[in-house]
């Protein structure tokens, strides 16, 4: 009689796991595949064409370019999954951002204290526009559209036509333009990594425990590695120097980075962990059948709105540190079209019910890439806006692809 080994046996799981994930692909749920795919395929690419792509500098750069996008986009996830849109979320940052300048420059209000009126007055926002889509019924478009031109107008009177509010606060400033020291960037690495290893062997054994099915150890191990090499790689990368020294030496991860972490395991943790995330899931999924088991559609709904904006308004104060200012123009131009390209180009769907908060840093990071190195390469904003616009229209098509799979399957 034959006998299988347990390591023979982990090789047919791994095998039957991977030949799982190939089965659901063909079927349409690809997940973020596409965004790390073309994110690898843009790196590749601008890092054969410019010297300067690769630098730890540049490297820098790209993660404090892309923070206020990527934060808005993950405040448009939430909205997202119900299939709904934000048209206003860019804009409400801005306002939310001279809010927070003004209490600061003109009214001598503490930093913080400042930072949560600001995210307030964000919740007040999603809460009127929420609202006015749940209870009244007006179609997403329609209110945040009106929201859009409103918040236009309310940050013109703030500022001021073609007038710019300073900020000369040095903790707001700091976090889009200081560093950590490289001591702490290897602390946080080390204490995240021991806490992500922690968790991801709990809930394997959890699960086992309670009979259920689990994740392959084995492949557990490979993903948890990966990411710790690639995390691993970018303190090291970011912790070299990239300043002219003695004077003016650069050198520790952007202290924004922590910022959009913290935010990243706070919003995991809602969607994957709490009876919210599953109705948020549930409605995106059916509204109707959400409302028959007993959810209350209306109030997720307005929930969703009221993150949306609150998660704007700390976009608000990163737009603040990096222009030293707010202007009437803060939060406008492209920067809603962007966190709307870098949600849907990370993975989440236009049609609701699917989608994860690390797809808003993985699509940001692909808009970012492609603005930066066009930039490097000397193309101006005209080219870098069809590819970026090439680049979102092929992940709605393949979002529309996929979910056309999954139905038929």
């Amino acid at each position: 009689m034959s006998t299988v080994t347990d390591t023979e046996a982990e090789t047919v799981s791994l095998k039957n796991v991977m030949s799982d994930y190939w089965a659901r692909v063909k079927a349409g749920d690809i997940g973020s595949l596409p965004a790390v795919l073309g994110l690898v395929a843009l790196c590749a690419i601008f890092g054969v064409m410019s010297e300067y792509f690769f630098t730890s500098r540049n490297f820098a750069n790209l993660l404090t370019q892309a923070a206020p996008v990527i934060v808005i986009a993950m405040g448009l996830i939430f909205v997202l999954l119900l299939g709904e849109i934000d048209l206003s979320a860019g804009y409400a940052s801005g306002v939310c951002g001279a809010v927070l300048v003004l209490l600061v420059t003109n009214h001598g209000v503490p930093w913080y204290f400042a930072l949560l009126i600001s995210i307030f007055i964000g919740a007040l926002l999603g809460l009127l526009m929420g609202s006015l889509v749940s209870r009244i019924g007006i179609p997403s478009f329609v209110v945040t559209l009106s929201a859009f031109l409103a918040f236009q107008g309310i940050l013109l009177l703030l500022a001021g036509e073609g007038g710019t509010i300073p900020i000369a606060n040095k903790t707001i400033l700091a976090v889009e333009n200081s560093n950590l020291t490289p001591m702490q960037g290897w602390v946080l690495f080390l204490v995240l990594g021991a806490v992500y290893i922690l968790l991801g062997l709990n809930r394997i054994n959890s699960r086992r425990r309670a009979g259920l099915k689990a994740e392959l150890l084995k492949l557990w191990v490979i993903k948890t590695a990966g990411l710790l090499i690639i995390t691993g790689a970018a303190v090291y990368v970011l912790n070299r120097e990239r300043g002219n020294p003695p004077l003016n030496g650069t050198r520790g991860i952007p202290i924004v980075a922590p910022i959009i972490l913290a935010i990243l395991i706070a919003g995991t943790f809602v969607l994957g962990n709490t009876p919210f995330g599953r109705h948020l899931y549930a409605v995106g999924g059916n509204a109707e059948a959400a409302r028959r088991a007993g959810i209350n559609v209306k109030r997720v709904r307005t929930a969703s709105f009221v993150i949306c904006s609150s998660l704007a308004a700390i976009a608000g104060m990163f737009f603040a540190s990096r222009m030293n200012s707010i202007s009437p123009s803060t939060g406008g131009s492209s920067t809603l079209l962007y966190a709307v390209g870098a949600a849907v180009i990370g993975g989440t769907s236009l049609f609701g019910g699917k989608g994860k908060m690390r797809d808003a840093i993985l699509g940001g990071l692909v808009v970012a890439v492609i603005d930066n190195g066009m930039g490097l390469l000397g193309y101006g904003a005209g080219i870098q806006f069809l590819v970026t616009g090439a680049v979102l229209l092929v992940s709605a098509s393949v979002d529309a692809i996929s979910r056309r799979g999954s139905i038929a399957n």
